[in-house]
């Protein structure tokens, strides 16, 4: 039997893993990577609009699989791409970027050929591509095998990128060697893990109160079972901050709502900085957005983080001991606490008139009547997130926003990753205008993959989070050309979709029961005003006007 080339061998040993399609746009360097992937047996090509869009793609599609693949081609592809797959590195989804370049032949002989600066220098952009992951590699016939697996390794023990390249005359010869297939995964120093169980366990033990703060790494490595079952034992109620919304079922009866400091409900508060311990459960971020610009006061002597592969007690760390063996010993000797508040959250609260324009205040709490048990709802940056991270989503409903990474015009394109990576469930996207004007192209590919999901765009001319954050919002640069948005699907080959322009909240609950009960993929365009800003973010704004001085 005749021995697959380097790319076979790379999209066949990357397909077991779980995925089954590749996002990205060709290329003439690339072409032995797409024929690769169009001509495997289990692997579709998902081509997008540009290579950006691809990128966040990839992300939204590993935030559901595990991992992805995205395929670009040499340099104006790769650094196309770079920015949405650095924001997977900041947010942890494990992208396997696959590159191709030129021939060996064009390199050794330094010929002056397209996408290179034209000095007969090749591989200037590999340092570049390669700050984006965790792991890098060039292959070639002979380091295929063990390089791949390495690769693999880093990625998914870190859930981060890594970054492929191969030579286009290089990639079509067969590999060398025996095939491995199987990726060394980190295990826990069972002597650190035992002392690190022991001091968590000790400092539980002397607390009479607490509360569980779950981190999104905890989704991305598929830990959730493991956590609950901790949260369980103990009894403790757990909230979450933006970055981690939803990373556990918000219906559980233990979950008492978000945590963004003092702007919290009075019993997180009370819970989280007034308790005697605080389990980090992963690793939260305690980043400007998710604490309303460093409005948290935990004491840092009351937190026990279990990081990823490191746990922290009382300024000690315990070094090479993984989360989800600290989540299961502990599961299994904690302490069950006594009398408990496990005050749930409430529902936002339907306000405005059928025949009132849409406000802030009275869209979001029609969002939470919209979405259903087991949705994944892909919120952007901005005045979206701010205004759906507070409401409470249902049994099962995930939530993904890029809270710490904060590239506009993600939230379109990795949406489409959510819709293809799990066809059974629906993607709610819900974007502004300003972000979805970046990537808006993507929306003919989710008609050309047949994916369904409902999407809300807010149209409040021009960029509102930008706008919320100034003294004087109406500086030039925050306006938008005027796109009639509820026409994009259409023209983008979207033909039977149900669309809809609404400015009533009369019209926005027909439009939301038309797209409840249709069959075919939804997009409603909400007309919003220009200077009206969800609470939320209106305290951020705030806040972070007077920690910057603006």
């Amino acid at each position: 039997m005749s021995r697959p080339t380097v790319v076979e061998y790379v999209v066949d040993r990357l397909s077991k893993l779980g995925i089954s399609e590749c996002f990205g746009v060709p290329g003439d360097y690339a072409f032995p990577f797409d024929d690769a992937i169009a001509s495997h047996g289990s692997v579709d090509w998902l081509g997008c609009s540009n290579e950006l869009n691809a990128a966040y793609a990839a992300d939204g599609y590993a935030r559901i699989r595990g991992a992805s693949m995205l395929c670009t081609t040499y340099a104006v592809g790769e650094l196309s791409a770079l920015n949405g797959v650095m924001g997977a590195k900041a947010e942890r989804s494990a992208i396997f970027h696959l590159v191709g370049m030129s021939s060996m032949r064009h390199q050794l002989r330094r010929k002056i050929v397209h996408h290179t600066l034209g000095d007969g220098v090749f591989q200037n952009f590999i340092n570049i591509s390669a700050q984006a992951a965790c792991a890098h590699t060039v292959l070639t016939p002979d380091n295929c095998v063990y390089e791949l697996e390495r690769v693999i390794a880093a990625a998914m023990a870190n859930r981060q990128p890594a970054y492929i390249i191969v030579a286009e005359d290089l990639a079509t010869r067969p590999i060398m060697g025996p095939t491995v297939e199987q990726y060394p995964e980190p295990k826990s120093d069972q002597d650190e893990l035992k002392a690190a169980v022991d001091a968590a366990l000790a400092k539980i033990a002397d607390a009479k109160t607490g509360c569980v703060l779950p981190a999104f790494t905890v989704s991305r490595f598929g830990f959730q079972a493991e956590l609950t079952a901790l949260i369980e034992a103990s009894g403790l109620p757990f909230a979450t901050t933006a970055m981690d919304k939803a990373v556990l079922s918000e219906a559980h009866p233990q979950y008492i709502g978000g945590y963004a400091g003092k702007y919290s409900a009075p019993n997180v508060v009370e819970a989280v900085e007034a308790g005697d311990v605080v389990i980090n459960a992963g690793g939260v971020l305690f980043t400007d957005i998710s604490t309303a610009a460093f409005a948290n006061t935990i004491d840092p002597a009351k937190i026990i983080t279990i990081g990823i592969d490191a746990t922290h007690i009382d300024g000690q760390v315990f070094s090479n001991v993984r989360m989800r063996d600290m989540f299961v010993a502990l599961a299994r000797e904690v302490k069950k606490f006594d009398g408990v508040d496990l005050q749930r959250p409430a529902p936002a609260e339907l306000v405005g008139g059928s025949d009132d324009p849409i406000t802030a205040d009275s869209l979001y709490p029609r969002y939470q009547r919209f979405f259903a048990a087991n949705d994944v709802v892909v919120a952007e940056t901005g005045t979206s997130a701010t205004g759906v991270g507070g409401l409470l989503l249902p049994d099962g409903a995930a939530y993904h926003n890029q809270t710490l990474w904060g590239s506009i015009g993600w939230a379109t394109g990795a949406a489409l990753g959510t819709a293809v990576a799990d066809r059974s469930r629906r993607t709610v996207l819900i974007t502004g205008e300003g972000s979805h004007q970046l990537t808006a192209n993507e929306i003919g590919n989710y008609g050309r993959h047949g994916v369904k999901p409902a999407i809300f765009v807010l149209n409040n001319e021009g960029y509102a989070v930008e706008r919320s954050l100034e003294d004087y919002p109406d500086w030039v640069y925050n306006d938008l050309a005027p796109w009639d948005y509820h026409t994009l699907p259409a023209a983008l080959g979207c033909k039977d979709w149900f669309t809809a322009k609404v400015k009533t909240n009369g019209e926005l609950e027909a439009a939301m029961n038309k797209a409840q009960q249709a069959d075919t993929a939804s997009y409603i365009e909400i007309v919003g005003g220009k200077h009206d800003y969800p609470e939320g973010l209106k305290i951020v704004g705030s806040r972070t006007s007077e920690m910057y001085g603006i």
